[in-house]
């Protein structure tokens, strides 16, 4: 063999030498865990059903979500190992749409590199995007996802990188079947749920679990449905002490309209998805009277707690309105993912998703939050009675 060829082969040999070398440390930066942090920001992406059948809790959920962000980066960002860096917001619209909320996701962790997604607002809009959070390893937390199941896969074992703000329906279920045998003292009670959402369906199952009364009938409704007033009379005709209705406000609404009009006075009682201004709008303020729900955030018992006052105040302040759950459950969850970083002091999408899993005692608008090995949160939680239309009374829960 000739030395020219001799040195031409060692060449190549060299030349791909280098390249394997290149392709091997292309290879170790690709298969590295998470989104880390880069640059002078964080990037957190909001995945909320800013429209369809949930639209009225996710734009509420924005709001809190920009105050949040807004306060922050007033105050020159999120430390992290004692460099303020601002939070860079990415929002997209999933439509209430599972498909579209994978596809969301998908575009947060995959192109935006976010290292933290607040969403989505529903349980089955944020179950479908863990498949995508879970290959990134980039965390998300929702406000309001209730399914017991929510953060657990399969074999029971904690999902790594989901997260809620809000209680489980286990936990409301229980709590409204309690309030209703011990504060109202109802002994015959009629259930009508909402059978087409797993908020519904789940929050029905652990009420009758609980009650220890008489559930003299069961009946559901789809979401959409506009006349419950066969249901409603079936009831009357039972001489019910009062009707359990987990569901959202657009519907609930109509149902307490349609009862009062039927003269059915009983007590009327449901959980989160009726802590909203427009139940009463749709009722009609002088049928909102004996209504009850359980809620993580009161604006009357929130009046001791100083965060949930400056929330409350601040809100008025930029809204010209009184601060909603919803709101109050994403403000608190921007607020998690900050001391998240701060307590692991790194921003990458793997540590926050480690701070989030410790946070303990933490002071939020919702009350003190401790994350549980669940990742639940463990918080107080409250009875809002309505009276024309405004919260009368609250009751606090131990």
């Amino acid at each position: 063999m000739k030395k020219s060829v001799i040195k031409k082969i060692g060449m190549v040999m060299s030349v791909g030498a280098v390249a394997m070398m290149f392709a091997g440390c292309t290879a170790a930066k690709t298969s590295s865990k998470g989104n880390p942090q880069t640059g002078d920001t964080i990037k957190i992406g909001e995945n909320m059903e800013l429209s369809g059948a949930a639209g009225g809790y996710g734009n509420q959920m924005k709001q809190g979500i920009k105050m949040a962000v807004d306060e922050i980066n007033a105050k020159g960002g999120i430390s992290v190992n004692g460099k303020k860096k601002k939070i860079d917001l990415k929002v997209k619209d999933n439509k209430t749409s599972t498909t579209t909320s994978a596809s969301v996701a998908a575009q947060f962790v995959n192109n935006d590199k976010v290292n933290a997604i607040v969403g989505t607002a529903t349980t089955n809009a944020g179950t479908a995007q863990i498949p995508n959070i879970t290959k990134a390893a980039v965390p998300a937390i929702s406000p309001s996802a209730t399914d017991p199941n929510f953060t657990l896969q399969k074999n029971g074992k904690v999902q790594p990188y989901v997260f809620r703000a809000c209680y489980q329906n286990n936990f409301q279920g229980g709590t409204a079947a309690k309030f209703i045998s011990n504060t109202l003292k109802a002994k015959k009670v009629a259930v009508l749920y909402d059978n087409s959402t797993d908020y519904g369906t789940g929050l029905a199952k652990a009420f009758k679990k609980s009650f220890k009364g008489q559930i003299v009938d069961t009946q559901a409704y789809t979401e959409g449905d506009k006349d419950f007033k066969a249901i409603l009379t079936s009831f009357k005709n039972k001489k019910v002490n009062a009707i359990f209705v987990p569901g959202y406000y657009s519907e609930v609404g109509l149902i307490v309209k349609q009862a009062r009009e039927a003269g059915i006075n009983v007590p009327i009682v449901g959980t989160d998805g009726m802590a909203d201004p427009k139940l009463a709008q749709i009722a009609g303020n002088n049928n909102a009277h004996n209504v009850y729900y359980t809620t993580p955030f009161s604006t009357k018992a929130s009046q001791s707690n100083p965060v949930a006052k400056k929330f409350m105040a601040t809100y008025k302040a930029k809204y010209h309105a009184e601060a909603p759950t919803f709101s109050a459950l994403a403000y608190d969850s921007v607020y998690m993912i900050k001391k998240a970083i701060e307590e692991e002091k790194s921003a990458d999408s793997v540590k926050i998703a480690e701070g989030l899993a410790k946070i303990k005692n933490f002071d939020g608008v919702t009350g003190s939050i401790t994350v549980n090995k669940h990742h639940d949160p463990e918080k107080p939680i409250a009875i809002e009675q309505l009276t024309n239309g405004k919260v009368s009374k609250t009751y606090q829960i131990k």
